[in-house]
């Protein structure tokens, strides 16, 4: 049994240790939000904050976070209102929308490490792969997210 701070709360979980942190969240917490998508942490579907770091779920064992403050996508908001969700919606970010939960994490982590990220920012700090190519659309959104926090 090991205990995680998720999104503000504990949750007892009886898991092995070595079990990646994205199956922890999806299978035994319910929580369906982080993606998983290649499994070997180049994609970035699975992005979660760990520490305030965007951190990619599938490679993660659970134990190496206990004690950790873990925040996933449903933590941005309940309403889907938050300053990076608004900005998606108003750029027209997503479009099969697969990989946002995790890109929109690693946003979220940029913009609180660096509230005002330049193009070379960005390009660095979001490494997530989108298969439908709206990286045009992140960086716009991004920016808008940064002026408007």
């Amino acid at each position: 049994m090991i205990t995680l701070k998720i999104n503000g709360q504990d949750h007892n979980v009886d898991v092995e240790p070595d079990m990646p942190l994205l199956w922890v969240l999806r299978d035994k917490l319910g929580m369906t939000g982080t993606k998983f998508g290649c499994g070997i942490a180049q994609c970035g579907a699975c992005t979660v904050q760990i520490n305030g770091v965007a951190t990619r779920s599938c490679v993660t064992p659970a134990a190496a976070v206990v004690g950790a403050e873990i925040k996933t996508i449903e933590a941005l908001t309940d309403s889907g209102n938050s300053v990076i969700q608004k900005a998606w919606i108003d750029h027209e970010v997503p479009q099969c929308g697969y990989c946002q939960p995790g890109m929109m994490m690693a946003a979220d982590a940029l913009l609180k490490d660096n509230p005002h990220p330049t193009d070379e920012d960005i390009n660095a700090a979001i490494t997530n792969i989108c298969r439908c190519g709206t990286y045009p659309r992140v960086r716009k959104a991004i920016h808008a997210a940064a002026n408007n926090t």
